[in-house]
């Protein structure tokens, strides 16, 4: 076990914090060897892609490097593939599309771990994790068990689920079940650039390899490297507001961008509403909103998590004040 451990090279932000203790677990007999040492509070690290570290963690933080795809059962049409928890998300979905499996295409390239996709109920593109999620298995920290939860049990929202309200902070998730389609894919194209990039790439007749090559291409058009500048991607949540805040929007923004949800409301990409107050490229100190996708907030080199969290805390203050809408973070901030 470590001491005293630096964290900056597991978190894409960049942040220079340090762990109290620090203990990589490969197998779940290692998470539950190293909870016995009664070490508090436990942590749980994946892919560090989704986390402002704003200071240095007491107690114990456990990095789970949990590997191993499994395909465990089969259907007609269907797979149930289990991954660990610690397997990099975007070489899962290589895995399936190299197998001829569909179902998280569209989802290619998303930073992180298996284990945190359900979590934040990871999504882009028109599919969320809900969709293809069977189940999981997890480790209580307070009592070192194995958990297994279901799709209900999970609660998924929009970038939401069980493990981000009452179970936040409880458990290690260390397998996710996973049902694929093996053909007759349900492919999703009507998201964003998909379409037209597909066109652009003279693609008439796209399969799951082609809609995953299409969606690498425009993410990585759109959002920092972070080996390049520190970020975590989205930081904020597209916001979800009934339709009399948009037709009040509308009256100065005729041409305001929005998404008709299933309840009637609509959601509004934060990146429009961000731009719009004028932060889009904007750099403040070592961070900003990044040039192509305000969305995102990046470390151009030596900010803090402190310095990160006060521009995200700002440009939530900008939106409220111009649109009457109150931003969400999307990423975990600590």
């Amino acid at each position: 076990m470590h001491q005293h451990f630096s964290l900056l090279p597991f978190n894409t932000f960049g942040i220079e914090v340090h762990a109290q203790y620090y203990e990589r677990i490969e197998q779940v007999a290692d998470l539950q060897k190293v909870l016995k040492t009664g070490i508090q509070p436990v942590m749980i690290l994946g892919g560090g892609s989704n986390l402002l570290l704003t200071q240095d963690i007491p107690g114990l933080v456990v990095h789970n490097a949990i590997e191993g795809i499994e395909i465990v059962r089969k259907f007609n049409n269907k797979v149930w593939v289990k991954v660990g928890g610690g397997v990099n998300w975007h070489a899962f979905v290589q895995w399936a599309v190299k197998n001829g499996l569909g179902g998280v295409e569209n989802l290619s390239l998303i930073p992180g771990t298996v284990g945190a996709s359900p979590v934040q109920n990871i999504g882009a593109y028109g599919v969320e994790i809900k969709d293809v999620f069977v189940q999981l298995e997890a480790v209580a920290l307070e009592t070192g068990k194995i958990c297994r939860f279901n799709k209900a049990q999970c609660q998924f929202g929009y970038r939401d689920s069980y493990f981000k309200k009452e179970g936040k902070g409880k458990f290690c998730i260390t397998s996710v079940t996973f049902s694929l389609t093996q053909h007759q894919h349900r492919l999703q194209l009507s998201y964003g650039d998909i379409t037209r990039t597909l066109a652009q790439q003279h693609v008439e007749n796209p399969g799951i390899a082609e809609i995953s090559a299409a969606i690498i291409q425009i993410r990585r058009s759109k959002l920092p490297d972070p080996a390049q500048i520190g970020n975590c991607g989205s930081f904020f949540k597209n916001p979800e507001v009934d339709r009399s805040v948009l037709e009040a929007i509308r009256t100065n923004y005729p041409n305001v961008v929005s998404f008709d949800l299933p309840d009637g409301r609509v959601k509004i990409p934060a990146g429009w509403l961000i731009e719009q107050c004028g932060w889009k490229g904007k750099r403040v100190g070592n961070t900003g909103a990044y040039e192509k996708q305000a969305l995102v907030l990046v470390n151009y080199g030596g900010a803090t998590g402190a310095e990160v969290k006060a521009l995200a805390f700002a440009i939530i203050d900008s939106v409220w004040v111009r649109f009457g809408v109150r931003l969400e973070a999307e990423v975990n901030i600590l």
